[in-house]
């Protein structure tokens, strides 16, 4: 059974230009995300510093731009000095957030030297947990003063002789639970945070700053904690985190389909509370959001039970899921959700990046492959250029316990003007029906670059290290352009992206 949509793009209506720091990812101390991860020098593609080549080149493939480091939980209790200079000298510590051992082998050198092997931007996390103001002017000093200082100095006499000029910084991570190391109310947060940021914006005033909002909309004091914390802190800070991740409970699919309404709820509720804030200030000054966490996690599933008791392993298997087509399809929403809002949400991160609830993952000295996530993450990235421009979508509705009645299409368009390509990112959402859509952009005759769909019968269908390309995003024979526009069915659970050439009416012939 099918049924019809319509999707009508408006060219001129430009939402705000595509952010590449929306493909943002993370990579924290927890499970196997380092060691054995990014990390492994005994592995036969690891180069000479032991980074791991198979992940280096997954990496650049996934079109990652940006990457949080080094937590996440784990930086609430983190001794930044205890990850630099000779190896062989470093302590090694247990953390607590995760309850494993670490042994500091890694550090903020050489998470510096693989972030230019793999292409992408720092964006450093402070600890705010366990340590404050004093511990966070340090850090920025050995990473991004010239030279002539203790700090500095000490850059250079480990073999970096350039500083780093790192721009974006959290100010800590998650403050707001109480599973935090050194969790704090919204108003010793909030007070913190502007300190921190004050003093980090006497070094360099033009550094970024992120503050910890809510680490989930469902926290008691969801609202209120991003009052307070811009209420104090809005002068320091530029951006305020949001933290999401989603399941599919109780085999509500449907529900579970539908993640991205949810998303775009958070993004709504939180733009209006900075906007109140900054009213109340009769400030003109727009606070951006960075959603530096986000995924599908089943929290409650077995492999994201941390060790206990007197067992502190080192680079447990942890937060291992392995996704499915249904995961895929909800990461191609958010993606959706992402870029709708991209006049707000300023940077993003996909957590985390291998091994860890990851579109990467790894086996110790064996092969690395991509999850089903790792495709509509690789080909949004890959192909949203230009400026994010208004998509009106006339779609059938599917019923969700948790949302109610909710399109069965969700979309969002890219066009980039230099090159006359415009790229329509589609989900279908029921779980039955095929949906048949129609693309049109008024004033605009559209020529039929690509279309490509992932999908599949069985919507639990995964990849595996023996089977790695059970799911992949295959061409979508459907599509094909007439004089009207572009027609596409989208199969039931499924995501799609449609690359389009256009051009204004009666300048270019219709295909297919």
């Amino acid at each position: 059974m099918s049924e019809t949509a319509s999707i009508t793009i408006d060219l001129g209506a430009v939402i705000a230009p595509v952010r590449r720091r929306l493909f943002g990812s993370f990579v924290e101390h927890l499970g196997r995300a380092v060691y054995t991860g990014i990390y492994e020098p005994g592995h036969a593609t690891a180069d000479e510093d032991g980074f791991r080549g198979d992940v280096l080149e997954l990496t650049r493939e996934l079109g990652v731009s940006t990457v949080r480091y080094p937590g996440g939980n784990f930086v609430s209790g983190y001794r930044w000095e205890d990850g630099i200079g000779p190896k062989e000298t470093r302590p090694r510590r247990l953390d607590l957030a995760w309850h494993t051992l670490e042994t500091n082998e890694i550090g903020l050198d050489e998470f510096m030297r693989w972030a230019r092997k793999a292409e992408i931007e720092p964006m450093l996390a402070v600890n705010l947990g366990t340590r404050g103001i004093q511990e966070a002017v340090d850090l920025l000093e050995y990473a991004n003063h010239h030279g002539g200082t203790a700090l500095s100095e000490l850059r250079r006499a480990n073999g970096i002789e350039e500083p780093y000029g790192i721009t974006m910084w959290c100010l800590g991570n998650e403050m707001d639970g109480p599973w935090q190391t050194g969790h704090k109310t919204a108003y010793e947060y909030g007070r913190l945070a502007a300190e921190t940021g004050r003093a980090l914006r006497q070094f360099d005033p033009a550094l970024e700053l992120v503050a910890c909002g809510s680490s989930s909309s469902s926290m008691p004091t969801f609202a209120d904690w991003e009052r307070t914390v811009l209420t104090e802190a809005f002068e320091q800070v530029d951006m305020i985190s949001l933290h999401a991740y989603y399941a599919e409970e109780d085999g509500d699919l449907a529900s579970f389909l539908a993640s991205a309404v949810d998303m775009d709820r958070f993004v709504t509720t939180i733009v209006q509370i900075a906007d109140e804030v900054a009213a109340a200030r009769t400030s003109e000054k727009q606070i951006m959001l960075s959603f530096d966490e986000w995924n599908v996690w089943y929290q409650k599933a077995a492999p994201s039970v941390p060790p206990s008791g007197t067992d502190w392993p080192q680079a447990p298997r942890l937060l291992e899921d392995h996704y499915s087509v249904a995961d895929a399809v909800v990461v191609g929403g958010l993606l959706i959700s992402l870029l709708r809002h991209s006049d707000r949400v300023a940077a993003a991160s996909l957590a985390q990046l291998v091994n860890v609830i990851a579109p990467i993952m790894t086996e110790p000295d064996g092969v690395a492959w991509r999850q089903t996530t790792f495709h509509p993450f690789a080909l949004t990235s890959r192909h949203a250029a230009g400026n994010v421009v208004l998509s009106a979508v006339d779609s059938p509705l599917v019923s969700t316990s948790r949302f109610g009645d909710q399109a069965a299409v969700d979309a969002v368009s890219t066009w980039d003007e230099d090159s006359d390509e415009l790229t329509v990112f589609m989900v279908n959402r029921s779980t039955t029906d095929a949906v048949a859509v129609h693309i049109q952009a008024p004033g605009h005759k559209l020529s039929l670059l690509e279309a490509i769909s992932l999908h599949d019968e069985d919507v639990y269908a995964r990849n595996t290290s023996a089977d790695q390309e059970r799911v992949i995003p295959r061409i979508n024979l459907s599509a094909a352009t007439t004089s009207s526009g572009c027609g596409v069915e989208l199969p039931p659970a499924s995501w799609s992206v449609i690359r389009l050439r256009t051009a204004t009416s009666g300048h270019l012939q219709p295909n297919g």
